[in-house]
């Protein structure tokens, strides 16, 4: 079974992003192992800058060698549906590594995580709240499997 890590930056905290979180989650489920890693958002009283490198140490700290790490960052390539299915094809070819996507907190990720990631994801020009990004990230990978299984889901 092919395996999908999430790490991101605090637990959903809306009951409406939990339920449909819990929704894609429950579907990939049944075909991947999907681990999911919360780490402990940047001190409050901390600025920006400060509290994204906190929450990059612990980011960093949860990562392990054989992961394919994928940072959803603003700056990154913005993938169509179907391209992305072909990257998460290739990312899982290698049965010796797994994807793992990072997303990050309010404040983005920061230099030593980006500068860590193989693949640095888009999910296109907005800047989205880190909830909803998690959400959609997990409904890409939802799609993505769809796409590479020919499941009637993905109307292109």
């Amino acid at each position: 079974m092919n395996k999908v890590t999430i790490v991101s930056v605090g637990k959903l905290k809306s009951s409406h992003w939990q339920k449909a979180a819990a929704e894609y989650i429950t579907r990939l489920g049944r075909v991947w192992q999907i681990n999911q890693l919360a780490v402990r958002d940047g001190d409050a009283r901390s600025s920006p800058q400060k509290k994204s490198e906190q929450e990059g140490e612990r980011i960093l700290a949860a990562l392990e060698p054989e992961m394919v790490v994928v940072c959803l960052d603003e700056r990154g390539k913005a993938p169509t549906s179907l391209q992305f299915a072909g990257l998460l094809a290739e990312w899982m070819q290698n049965k010796a590594r797994h994807p793992c996507f990072v997303v990050g907190g309010a404040y983005g990720l920061s230099e030593a995580v980006r500068g860590r990631a193989d693949y640095l994801l888009g999910l296109g020009p907005l800047t989205l709240p880190h909830e909803l990004a998690q959400v959609l990230l997990l409904e890409q990978l939802y799609r993505a499997w769809t796409i590479q299984t020919g499941q009637p889901y993905h109307h292109a």
